[in-house]
């Protein structure tokens, strides 16, 4: 095949290293390159010399650098990217790492540990990167138009089996344990950590169609986690990021509901708390459209109380009545011992908690009230950051029905809540809360509040 040389024509030290570490000779490597490109349709004949020019700084086109990185990573019995063996054309990968829904399973494994790797080495473009709406809205549409993956199957590196995949899937659920317990401050450098340190390898490993499918759903759940824990701590950038390839995993894993759920429990939540309302309801509808006969009622409660939240944001009260109206009554229709793990939390305190939101953004306190102390009461003590936020949408529908005082005791009960957590967005709703309560500020009881809340910041 026709190479073309990378910028600069610079010898390849990264390749070079990477065979060295593999033991690997230069025929050797030409020969495991052109057995991994047959499994996938090409025809490749390289040799020796292929691989010599490939060390000083000439790189083939197409489809063949992720197929040596996939060759490599087999012998090495973990991920190898493109990134890692110099073959990035050039350019700097950084700022698009994570951003893309990928047309192939060979793409969205190279995807995901890139940005494991990435965010595990704290690159700044990761952190300090902002949200596009279009990077969030595209992918939905990608997810929508693709069909499925026809092959997951991998051969070649360690031997996979439905043993690993019990263990991420525990593993996930004890890092969800913990972070609703103390916040995604404490929790999410760990989850980082075990996705670019042994989920990769899983994912780089041999595994046949039924395990391999049951992996890539077990590792979408835990990438969804990671990047719901990157909004909770401020990190939005990252986050969408995260999003993407949750997506795209789930594509692999061939479960479309678990798409939806990303759609309308992450993204769609994302671009509300960004302020892009339009955006929340868009993604809540591809979630519906997209999910369709494949979901319980349960996630359709979930994918219609997300599209509410859009419409409650864009100041339309009546879409707003009528697809929470969809969301109450298919929650009626919910069978739980049907429900996948995903979506088995979402539950009538969860749909009161998502329909307060709704009637506090529509300038409703009596219906927002009203739903936040269903929520309360439905929401177990194991939920503090989710009880926490649930006293401050209360907090603030009492402030818009002029109940300063009640209002100011309920948002103390958030705070000492808050105290045990490391959340962001346990703060910005606080934030929230001291903006609305700001035009009282001359009363005695918002004073008292807020210098109790200082001299709790001051202690931590």
């Amino acid at each position: 095949m026709a190479a073309r040389p990378l910028v600069a024509r610079q010898p390849n030290e990264r390749l070079q290293a990477l065979i060295q570490e593999a033991g690997c000779s230069n025929a050797g490597l030409a020969r495991r390159v052109n057995m991994c490109g047959a499994e996938h349709g090409l025809d490749l004949r390289y040799d020796k010399t292929s691989v010599a020019r490939w060390l000083r700084g000439q790189q083939p086109r197409g489809r063949a650098p992720a197929i040596i990185a996939e060759a490599l990573g087999r012998k090495l019995g973990r991920t190898v990217t493109i990134d890692e063996i110099g073959m990035a054309n050039g350019k700097n990968l950084a700022s698009g790492v994570g951003l893309h829904f990928a047309p192939t399973v060979l793409g969205a494994v190279e995807q995901a540990c890139e940005l494991w790797r990435s965010d595990v080495g704290r690159r700044d473009f990761l952190t300090g990167s902002t949200v596009a709406a279009s990077a969030l809205v595209e992918p939905s549409r990608d997810w929508l138009i693709t069909g499925p993956d026809t092959v997951v199957s991998r051969s070649g590196g360690p031997r996979v089996g439905i043993a690993d995949v019990a263990a991420v899937r525990a593993t996930t659920q004890a890092l969800v344990d913990l972070d609703h317990r103390f916040g995604s401050g404490h929790v999410r450098p760990i989850v980082v950590h075990y996705l670019n340190s042994v989920v990769s390898g899983l994912l780089g490993g041999s595994y046949r169609e039924a395990t391999g499918r049951q992996l890539f759903a077990a590792v979408a759940r835990l990438t969804e986690l990671a990047g719901y824990m990157a909004v909770d701590t401020g990190q939005p950038g990252l986050a969408q990021r995260y999003y993407i390839q949750a997506l795209r995993l789930a594509q692999a894993a061939g479960d479309r509901g678990y798409g939806g759920y990303v759609l309308a429990a992450g993204m769609s939540h994302l671009a509300a708390s960004l302020g892009n309302p339009r955006e929340i309801a868009q993604l809540a509808r591809a979630a519906q459209e997209g999910a369709r006969g494949h979901v319980t009622p349960t996630a359709q409660a979930m994918f219609y109380a997300a599209e509410a939240r859009g419409h409650a944001l864009l100041g339309d009260a009546k879409a707003c009545e009528a697809v929470a109206g969809r969301a109450v009554e298919a929650l009626g229709r919910s069978v739980p011992e049907d429900d996948p793990d995903w979506i088995a939390h979402f539950d009538e305190a969860y749909l009161a908690d998502e329909l307060a939101h709704c009637h506090r953004d529509l300038d409703q306190p009596g219906p927002a009230m009203r739903r936040a102390h269903e929520a309360l009461a439905g929401h177990p003590p194991t939920r503090v950051r989710r009880r926490a936020i649930g006293l401050l949408v209360l907090a603030c529908a009492q402030v818009q029905a002029r109940e300063v005082e009640q209002s100011c005791h309920t948002a103390t009960q958030a705070v000492e809540l808050l105290g045990g957590l490391r959340s962001n967005r346990g703060a910005e709703y606080l934030d929230d809360f001291r903006r609305r309560v700001e035009p009282f500020s001359d009363e005695p009881v918002v004073r008292e509040f807020g210098a109790r809340l200082e001299e709790s910041e001051l202690a931590a």
